[in-house]
């Protein structure tokens, strides 16, 4: 529709989607900023250090594959929630880690967060918007891990000198806060609702 509901919605939707994708960027270069204080801290070698990175990344493969399976059996807005809120709170608790070994654990958590968020959020948009803006809209989505980039940079350079690399960890909680909004102020789209409704009318047609 082209109704002021409708793309009152679509906006909405792409806020979200767009904040989603700012705080994966957020989540995976605050890694690379705080990387050096971890290796002194932890006396780990570069390689080591690497493995830490790797970690999330296969946690991020994984999530993607594993939650977008979820979103298209419980609801898109619901699993892109939950995926927020993983990441956060386990990029959170990256801030409380003893060892490299429990360091390592958050952030494949993490990454299995950040992989679901990053495919369901792209999902939300393709399916809400219409054909010949969903390109710009698809666009305005990945401009957000741009975003998270630079918001990174500033949490390394305000948060560390401050509070050290746990502190910047810490800024990773926030984005829980967002999912909670996200949940309570986006509906589900129309075609997975519609979908979802064809599904139950067939089993139990079936039935």
């Amino acid at each position: 529709g082209e109704d002021q509901a409708t793309w009152g919605r679509r906006w909405k939707m792409l806020f979200a989607s767009v904040t989603g994708y700012a705080m994966d960027g957020l989540d995976m270069l605050i890694l690379s900023f705080v990387m050096t204080a971890i290796l002194k801290e932890f006396n780990l070698s570069f390689a080591q250090g690497g493995l830490i990175a790797t970690y999330t990344l296969i946690g991020a493969v994984a999530g993607g594959y594993i939650f977008g399976i979820m979103a298209d059996y419980w609801g898109r807005v619901k699993i892109f929630s939950a995926t927020i809120i993983l990441f956060s709170i386990f990029t959170g608790l990256c801030a409380f880690a003893t060892s490299v070994n429990e360091l390592n654990i958050y952030r494949f958590l993490a990454g299995l967060g950040l992989g679901g968020e990053f495919g369901i959020g792209m999902t939300l948009v393709a399916e809400t918007w219409p054909a010949e803006k969903r390109a710009r809209a698809t666009a305005g989505v990945a401009m957000g891990w741009q975003l998270g980039v630079v918001l990174a940079a500033l949490v390394a350079a305000f948060v560390m000198p401050m509070w050290g690399w746990r502190g910047a960890f810490l800024v990773g909680v926030l984005p829980a806060l967002f999912a909670v909004w996200s949940r309570v102020g986006i509906a589900e789209s129309d075609i997975w609702v519609n979908r979802n409704a064809f599904k139950k009318y067939m089993k139990k047609r079936i039935d």
